[in-house]
């Protein structure tokens, strides 16, 4: 007999630890809030990192606009999701980011101003993957995702105790890579946290016009759990991610955590999202501020005051000038690096005389 639909969901089920976190609607219950184990200083770092990258990716925004950068896309309204993840993470873990994780990469360590290169036209590979443990960002949609579920089959091959975290978007589902990506981490049980950024839109594409029902839910179909949570409530993030890493962790495997948020920008500098969303949803979705929304009850809790509110926004204006400033005073790097640079490890005499020819004819040119 092979086993039903009900027999696959029930042994999902049973191998679930975040449901008792999170009530059905997907919010942190008054428990799991309890069991986060935050003590105050870590509580106001939650909210100081928000603030630190949405000051970057508004400076990043700028700089496009004034013709320093090429393309910036943007993930204001998403910094609960890319805080709350990494710093349930440890930083041994591993990341395969979409394009849009700038600030996941800033709270793991890469230096944003070397990170802007990329799009300022100076780089392919800014930062050293091996020491950041967090992989180049991924522009083409999905493809990051085998990427991920092949390195956690490595970790788990070589008896590590790491996870890797595995971001992105709501488009990103509805890609063949990802499909085929859940369904060898359902077989191969990899140590792979499932993180989808649902935040309403494709580019232009609402939610409802490319997925019937919950993202989360697909989960079972491959053999392992999901849940859908608010991605605006940064504990709540961090409290599933943790549970799902904790978990993979232990050999029980992948699990999917849709996060709920909304793309509050343009999809990039190129897109007028004015075309295709009406004001009243952006409204809506302001209203639900991650940053604000999570100001609020750290003060409610007497753990963050004006004083220090001001400090944490000085903080991050001075980081974000520092960013413009080491950014726009990089030079060009040399014309054959672009080319040649990083092909070989010990590059034979061939090519370095092939590199040095190219070069010498730009310089004669």
């Amino acid at each position: 007999m092979f086993p039903t639909m009900a027999d696959v969901v029930r042994v999902v089920a049973a191998d679930d630890p975040l449901r008792a976190l999170f009530s059905p609607a997907g919010e942190l219950t008054a428990e799991g809030r309890s069991r986060l184990g935050l003590d105050a200083a870590a509580l106001r770092e939650l909210y100081r990192n928000m603030v630190l990258i949405r000051r970057a990716d508004q400076e990043a925004l700028n700089l496009q606009r004034q013709g320093e950068l090429g393309l910036w896309g943007q993930y204001l309204g998403q910094e609960a999701i890319h805080v709350g993840a990494m710093t349930a993470l440890r930083t041994t873990d591993w990341v395969f980011p979409s394009y849009r994780e700038f600030g996941m990469a800033m709270i793991r360590g890469v230096d944003p101003a070397d990170m802007l290169t990329m799009f300022r036209g100076l780089s392919h590979g800014p930062w050293d993957p091996r020491k950041y443990h967090f992989a180049p960002l991924a522009i083409p949609v999905a493809t990051q995702v085998p990427h991920a579920v092949g390195f956690a089959l490595g970790c788990r091959l070589k008896h590590s105790d790491e996870v890797v975290l595995s971001t992105f978007g709501d488009g990103a589902t509805s890609e063949g890579d990802w499909h085929e990506a859940m369904n060898f981490a359902g077989v191969f049980k990899a140590p792979v946290v499932f993180l989808c950024q649902n935040n309403g839109w494709a580019i232009s594409v609402p939610l409802s016009k490319q997925t019937a029902g919950s993202i989360a839910d697909r989960a079972s179909g491959y053999g392992f759990p999901g849940i859908r949570i608010d991605g605006n409530d940064v504990l709540g993030v961090y409290a599933a991610v943790m549970a799902a890493a904790d978990r993979a962790r232990q050999g029980e495997g992948p699990y999917l955590i849709e996060a709920v948020t909304y793309r509050m920008g343009a999809h990039t500098s190129s897109d007028d999202p004015t075309r295709y969303r009406t004001e009243s949803e952006l409204e809506a979705w302001n209203a639900k501020d991650p940053i604000a929304r999570y100001r609020a009850w750290l003060e409610q809790q007497g753990i963050i005051d004006e004083r220090t509110v001001a400090a944490i926004a000085d903080a991050a204006e001075s980081a974000a000038q520092a960013m413009r400033a080491r950014l726009t005073a990089m030079p060009a790097p040399p014309p054959g690096e672009a080319i040649f640079g990083r092909v070989y490890s010990n590059p034979p005499e061939s090519f370095l005389r092939e590199r040095e020819e190219f070069e010498s004819s730009l310089e004669g040119s």
